[in-house]
């Protein structure tokens, strides 16, 4: 028995719509957090109650694996009048340097708190603000909650009231 053309057609458009979400659906799965976690031993060194800020110019950027078996995170060297230090921002899947929208050489402030990890201190970023218009946040002020670890809804909730 011959299936007409018609039919042929919408099922080979039918498996490979399937297919192709099943691709997007896996991709956006494979963003990888571990070791980011909200309880995290990575994040239970951010201490909200003792927030740091400094002003400086980025330096570069980096990626980082703070603590082993962790997923890698982007980083960047802020230099802060002539002392380098090393700023953590976020998980590397959740955004990369250009995703973050964080420029090099330009007046930038950084919120956050100091750690040490492995013997090295380290600044672990709450908000990086750069000119009047510009910041980008990865933890609530109020508890260090990072933004990475939010539902959706939570998220947007956030960054819509940031914004106002």
């Amino acid at each position: 028995m011959k299936l007409p053309n018609s039919i042929v057609f919408y099922i080979v458009i039918s498996v490979t719509g399937i297919f192709l979400l099943s691709l997007v659906a896996e991709s956006a799965e494979s963003a990888s957090y571990t070791g980011w976690e909200k309880d995290s031993a990575y994040n239970s060194l951010y201490n909200y109650k003792e927030r740091d800020s400094f002003k400086g110019k980025v330096v570069k950027f980096t990626k980082v694996t703070p603590l082993p078996g962790m997923a890698p995170g982007t980083a960047l060297v802020f230099d802060e009048g002539g002392d380098e230090i090393l700023v953590h921002i976020c998980p590397w899947d959740y955004a990369d340097p250009e995703k973050t929208g964080i420029r090099k050489d330009i007046k930038t402030k950084i919120s956050g708190s100091w750690a040490t990890i492995e013997g090295e201190d380290v600044f672990m970023a709450a908000k990086i603000k750069q000119g009047e218009n510009f910041e980008f946040k990865v933890r609530l002020t109020k508890d260090g909650t990072p933004f990475w670890t939010m539902s959706p809804e939570e998220l947007a909730k956030e960054t819509s009231s940031s914004k106002e």
